[in-house]
């Protein structure tokens, strides 16, 4: 019989973990409950807690598995155990939200109890939330990009910033992009440290204009997109050490800059993570002592001059590429069914397309993620080019009401 609940003895707190058995990687060899995912971030804790430890975090819940999208929960429950520390968060929006504040490893149980598999984490610390001290890069590459051409533009990514005074530390994503964080004082506003985060984009897209891409919209990207946009304030990203939801129980996981070129995505799941870990340690340990100015970027952004700026209001502007709009939907698949069908419709202009050509684009709804599938028809003759038509999935994320899951 299927156990209800579990109490697990962390440091000086009992942690209730509810249906301990239940399978979250089904596809994993031998299956991952969600006691194995709990325990694995225990395992690692000291290393987790390097990058969510008393910051406020959005609670990514996936409460009916992996195949089914999360919710984002900024509200922490109301019946979180006494020793789970809250604090308020004012958002763009001019929203309000008490998020949870990890500080230990019961910290992290409780959380992944909730159905959390990957943390997500302010870049802020909870006794200042206007002023960031991580420097976040997250290197997105476009369809068709090589995981060889990701590596050298985090390398790039990595000369930037040490050469205007910031240590860089590499993890995986996770999925199919890379992350190079550094860590800074506490010193700058949320609008400054963007700025810093554009200027990196722009001179890396300068130093290999063939690799990276800093454009703002994405029909005009190539390469690897160096994403700035992860530096504004109310963005979240998975921190080191998350386990992400995919088949393989993957995880966005730290590394040293000498093994960068060695590693793949799909060798840094789960079960190899914790094998490092507890043999290798972790290689950040040293990143708390590394905290620099972000001078050095502020004037770099200066001498490069204006940068593209990004979309207001409804984000109308005059569009440089022939695209069309395919589908919106609540989920990935049926984005893609929906992607599916309109190319069985097409199939003279499908030959024509290239992978980056098709934009599959996430888009933060009132609680969840869903879907857009545009193409850029640029390649396409002209004469063979469709017309916008009906789409294939129209789904509109902003006509249900509000609940109290919603932020």
């Amino acid at each position: 019989m299927p156990q209800a609940k579990q109490i697990l003895e962390v440091g000086e707190h009992e942690v209730t973990i509810t249906h301990p058995d239940r399978v979250i990687f089904a596809d994993v060899a031998g299956g991952i409950t969600k006691l194995d995912l709990i325990r694995y971030y225990l395992d690692v804790a000291d290393g987790a807690l390097r990058g969510v430890a008393g910051r406020p975090m959005i609670l990514k819940r996936f409460v009916k598995g992996i195949d089914t999208e999360a919710f984002f929960q900024k509200r922490v429950p109301a019946n979180r155990p006494p020793w789970i520390d809250v604090v308020e968060l004012k958002y763009r929006s001019g929203t309000t939200a008490e998020e949870a504040v990890v500080r230990d490893a019961a910290g992290l149980a409780w959380v992944v109890n909730l159905g959390c598999i990957d943390l997500n984490p302010h870049p802020v610390l909870a006794d200042d939330l206007e002023h960031p001290d991580e420097l976040r890069i997250d290197l997105d590459p476009m369809p068709g990009v090589s995981w060889e051409a990701i590596v050298d533009t985090a390398f790039v990514a990595r000369e930037v910033l040490e050469d205007h005074g910031l240590t860089a530390f590499p993890k995986t994503s996770g999925s199919r992009g890379f992350h190079v964080y550094a860590r800074i004082a506490p010193s700058w506003s949320y609008p400054q440290v963007r700025t810093a985060a554009q200027a990196v984009a722009r001179e890396v897209e300068n130093r290999a204009p063939d690799l990276a891409t800093s454009r703002w919209w994405k029909e005009e990207r190539h390469g690897v997109f160096v994403d700035f946009n992860q530096n504004a304030k109310d963005r979240t990203v998975a921190s080191a050490y998350s386990v992400r939801p995919t088949p393989d129980a993957r995880v966005s996981a730290p590394l040293a800059w000498d093994e960068v070129e060695q590693v793949r995505p799909d060798q840094l799941t789960l079960r190899t993570v914790r094998e490092r870990f507890v043999s290798d340690g972790d290689p950040w340990e040293a990143m708390d002592g590394t905290a620099g100015s972000l001078a050095g970027l502020l004037d770099l952004a200066k001498r490069l001059g204006p940068a593209e700026k990004p979309p207001k209001g409804d984000g109308r502007r005059r569009v440089t590429k022939p695209l069309i709009e395919v589908a919106r939907a609540k989920t990935k698949d049926e984005a893609l069914a929906g992607l599916a069908r309109w190319k069985g419709k097409h199939p003279d202009v499908v030959g024509y397309l290239e992978p980056a050509d098709v934009l599959v684009d996430g888009m933060r709804g009132r609680s969840s993620v869903w879907y857009r599938v545009r193409i850029n028809l640029e390649h396409v003759p002209d004469a063979k080019r469709p017309e916008q038509e009906a789409l294939e999935a129209d789904y509109n994320p902003w006509t249900r009401p509000a609940t109290a899951e919603d932020r």
